[in-house]
Formats: C-alpha cells, sequence, structure tokens
C-alpha cells in the first residue's frame, strides 16, 4: 500500500456523490479498503440520502459528510451558498486520504483536493487534470462498474476481498416489513416482485408489457407485487390498470429496508436497470433486469446463473438523457414474451442459494438476451 503515503492513513474521505446503484456497486471496493485499513476511520462524502447507506454500512463507514453539489455534477442541484462551508467543515476534518470514486475526474478531481487531505488518490481522464501521477490512475472504459472501482483499488496496492455485493438487513426491517397490512398474507417465494420505475424515463420498459408479463406469469399461481417510490404510485397504478391478473400495489409505502425484505422472500423480481436491481443481486434474489439506455455490459449483475439481462442492441446506447428524442427503441425492441421466456426459465431453476463471487473477468460472464 505504498501509494497511500509513507504511513497507514487514520482519516480517510471516499467521494462518491451517486445514487443507490452506483454506491452498491461501490461495496466491494469499500469492503477491501476497509479490511485493508481495520482502525481507520472512513468518512463517505456523498448525496443527502446517503447517510442513510453509511447507516447500512456500519462496518465499512465510520462518518457521514453531506455533498451541497457542484457545477459541473449533474445528481442534484448545487446548493451554492453551502459550498464555501462544505469544503471548510472538509477542510477541518484534517483527512489523511481522499478517494476520488465518483467518476472520472473531470470535475470529481478539483473537488477531491480541495477537500484538503495530505493526500489523494482516484482516476484521471488522459489529457485532463490529474493531481498526483502516483496516486491517479486513467479512467478505465469497457469496464463493469463494480469492477472499474475493484481496478483502482488493486492499483493502490489494497488486496481484493471479492467482487460480491452487500446489502445487510436488520431487525428494524423485518418490522417494518410486517407493519404493512398487504405483506400479511405474502408467503416467501410465492410472489413475484415486478418494479416498473426508474429515476430517469429513458431507463423505464413500456407499462403495458409489464403489465403483460405479469398476467403471463400469474397464471402459474404466484402473486404479483408492485413496488416503487412514492413518485411512482400512479406508474404502479397504471400498470395494475393494464393487468387481468389482481396485484398488490406497494409503491411508497415500503423504506429501503422493507423493500429488501420484500425482495428477499421474492420468488423473482422483474424490474429496469437501477437500485432495485442492484440490492436482489446483493440479496441473491433472481431477477430479470430490462436495459434500455444505460450499458449493459456495465451495470448488469455478475451472477449470470440467477440473473437475466434483457435488452435491444441499438448503436446510440448508452445515452445520458432523460427523455428520449427518437422514441425509446432500446425499450420498444424488448418485446414482453422474451421477458417471459427468460423469467420461465429462472423460475424453473428454483434458485435460492448462492455461492460468493469469485473474482474473474465480468463481462464474458453476463446472460445477456439480446434482440437485434
Amino acid at each position: 500500500m505504498v501509494r497511500l503515503g509513507k504511513s497507514l492513513p487514520k482519516k480517510i474521505a471516499v467521494f462518491r456523490a451517486l445514487q443507490l446503484g452506483d454506491l452498491l456497486c461501490a461495496v466491494p471496493a469499500f469492503r477491501a479498503l476497509r479490511r485493508a485499513l481495520p482502525n481507520s476511520k472512513i468518512t463517505l462524502i456523498g448525496l443527502p440520502w446517503a447517510k442513510s447507506f453509511v447507516d447500512r454500512f456500519p462496518n465499512y463507514f465510520d462518518d457521514f459528510l453531506e455533498f451541497p453539489g457542484y457545477p459541473g455534477l449533474s445528481e442534484i442541484v448545487p446548493q451554492v451558498k453551502r459550498i464555501p462551508a462544505f469544503f471548510m467543515t472538509a477542510q477541518e476534518r484534517r483527512f489523511d486520504l481522499a478517494i476520488q470514486m465518483h467518476g472520472s475526474g473531470i470535475f470529481a478531481n478539483p473537488i477531491t483536493v480541495l477537500l484538503g487531505a495530505n493526500v489523494n488518490a482516484g482516476f484521471f481522464l488522459y489529457r485532463e487534470y490529474c493531481p498526483d501521477t502516483d496516486r491517479f490512475m486513467p479512467y478505465p472504459t469497457g469496464e463493469h462498474e463494480i469492477w472499474r472501482y475493484l481496478r483502482l483499488i488493486e492499483f493502490l496496492g489494497i488486496p481484493l476481498q471479492g467482487d460480491h455485493l452487500e446489502f445487510p438487513l436488520f431487525q428494524k426491517d423485518e418490522r417494518d416489513f410486517s407493519s404493512l397490512d398487504e405483506t400479511a398474507h405474502l408467503q416467501a417465494h410465492e410472489y413475484i416482485c415486478i418494479h416498473p420505475g426508474a429515476r430517469l424515463p429513458s431507463r423505464r420498459w413500456l407499462i403495458e408489457r409489464f403489465a403483460g408479463v405479469a398476467d403471463a406469469l400469474a397464471t402459474s399461481g404466484l402473486k404479483i407485487v408492485l413496488t416503487g417510490s412514492a413518485d411512482e404510485i400512479q406508474l404502479n397504478e397504471t400498470v395494475g390498470a393494464n393487468m387481468k391478473a389482481p396485484f398488490i400495489n406497494l409503491a411508497g409505502q415500503t423504506n429501503l429496508g422493507a423493500l429488501a425484505i420484500l425482495l428477499k422472500k421474492a420468488r423473482l423480481l422483474i424490474c429496469n436497470d437501477t437500485g432495485v436491481s442492484h440490492i436482489a443481486a446483493a440479496l441473491r434474489v433472481p431477477s430479470i433486469v430490462i436495459v434500455a439506455g444505460s450499458d449493459p455490459s456495465r451495470w448488469a449483475p455478475l451472477d449470470y446463473q440467477r440473473h437475466r439481462i434483457v435488452y435491444h442492441h441499438i448503436d446510440c446506447r448508452p445515452c445520458f438523457v432523460s427523455t428520449c428524442p427518437v422514441g425509446y427503441p432500446c425499450a420498444n425492441g424488448v418485446s414482453a414474451e422474451t421477458v417471459i421466456s427468460q423469467a420461465k426459465k429462472l423460475l424453473q431453476q428454483n434458485l435460492h442459494v448462492k455461492k460468493e463471487g469469485v473474482l474473474n473477468a465480468p463481462v464474458t460472464d453476463i446472460n445477456l438476451a439480446c434482440t437485434r
């Protein structure tokens, strides 16, 4: 770990101000960092919601510092008046090491340097600002998101601890799940969760096709549970209105922990490429992930036996727009029949146990059902 400095860092800042799926994909890197530095105080610098992520991963993080946003970063609207106080607070903590795990570094590297740590590390892009040529490595393209950050960990001289995801569950999660009236009649492995939403419209599959898949799978006797955030209640009701089978709409009724318990007990999850797919991967819940505008080779679960990735080949993938200007050909190209076929194959396998992840090249291991 010579790249970390002459002595082991006692106070470490990890900058990754992103969404749930992004943080879950970095868990293998967080795990390796903690195993290598068990006595260091590690602080996650993230978006406001990520305080709950730190609370869920107390074995990997000791503290949280809320990031107010910054011009150029698109995850949240910058709270410009709070930015000077944020940097002042970070500098007062006197970090020994700050690791830029946010992205390529075009905007994130100057932010990381302004945290005031003695040593900085992370990624940089060729011909862009590199704070330290000894501790910043070229941003790897063509890598799965999990392995992108494991490459950084390797570069820093830290031993890897597997590439599997984690999502710790607590007794409170079970209590929150059990307190929902709608879950009283749900028996483990006797229902399917369908999650039609995604943060960006360009990442969502068609409502009527979700409904068609739900109806087809309900004929096997499995109950249908629609999941989502409070903002997705109406979206789920629209899916339900297109269904013939009965359904339970739990959108807006589950916090993250209760949702995880719900998923863990499900026979199968069908969803878009969004954060819930990574929770399922962490909990070893079989899933069908329908990929619209994102890159399946970057975000697909690594366990190719337990998960099926369905997408339609299109040259404009990946896209970074919220609303598609050309009519969502990536979503339109995925038929309900393809998803139903993949779902039935997973249901027949009856998968409930998974070995820990192995260190292998992930891209060739992804089970992709691609339509052209």
